[in-house]
């Protein structure tokens, strides 16, 4: 089934994939849905599902965002590798870094890559502390997040990594414009400018939202502030 329905999508979409990328898609399932008895990693197990609102709401960026070849991308956040890895597996070009707070993902997270024959870094920390270490502050051609946090403080924890010249491509659902109207703050302060929003419908019906902003000057110093200054007040 997810095979099939990821194969679907993509021809109405124009999106080439081969029967080794399906797999992988496959596979990851499995993964899953396995690691979910011993983890909490998802509330949604069921086969269809999996393959809409994990794999096909995640591998939708690449045909509303421009990823260029070989960029660095990191995903913020990324939880059981969404969208990280399903981008991964249709762009194996890109140099993949994964990110998040919790250790029991990344093993999991480690354990998909090694069946998937996928490369990718996987670092364990809390966004708004890395954001500031040298290596990874303004070194990212692309920061990409799917639903963390409201946009002003998801733009407080993705935009210090990103390059001038790069991109943060937010993924957010049907309110995406309003929550980058309450954005508009961060985004100036934090060195960027919104580029283009786009609005998809999946196989489900449900309405995403993609926000791609800009980065034209290196994030001040200031930010990112601690985490619950962060969410506490946002810019």
């Amino acid at each position: 089934m997810i095979s099939g329905l990821i194969r679907e999508w993509c021809a109405e979409n124009d999106m080439a994939i081969d029967d080794k990328q399906l797999s992988a898609f496959e596979k990851y399932a499995e993964l899953l849905v396995e690691w979910n008895k011993k983890m909490n990693l998802t509330a949604i197990t069921e086969q269809k599902d999996i393959a809409v609102k994990h794999f096909i709401d995640s591998i939708a960026v690449l045909k509303h965002a421009e990823i260029k070849q070989g960029a660095s991308v990191i995903d913020i956040g990324t939880g059981a590798g969404f969208p990280g890895i399903p981008v991964k597996i249709m762009r194996p070009d890109i140099k993949l870094t994964l990110l998040d707070s919790l250790n029991k993902r990344l093993l999991f997270l480690d354990e998909v890559c090694s069946q998937l024959g996928l490369e990718a870094s996987l670092i364990h920390a809390r966004a708004e502390e890395f954001g500031r270490r040298p290596g990874y502050r303004d070194s990212f051609d692309y920061a990409i997040s799917r639903a963390v946090a409201n946009l002003p403080s998801l733009c407080e924890y993705c935009m210090p990594y990103i390059k001038k010249g790069g991109e943060f491509i937010a993924m957010k659902g049907p309110d995406g414009n309003e929550e980058l109207k309450a954005a508009e703050n961060a985004v100036r302060v934090l060195g960027g400018r919104v580029g283009y929003i786009r609005q998809l419908t999946l196989p489900d019906e449900q309405t995403r939202t993609i926000i791609v902003i800009s980065k034209l000057y290196p994030t001040p110093s200031a930010y990112p502030r601690r985490g619950v200054k962060i969410s506490k007040q946002p810019l």
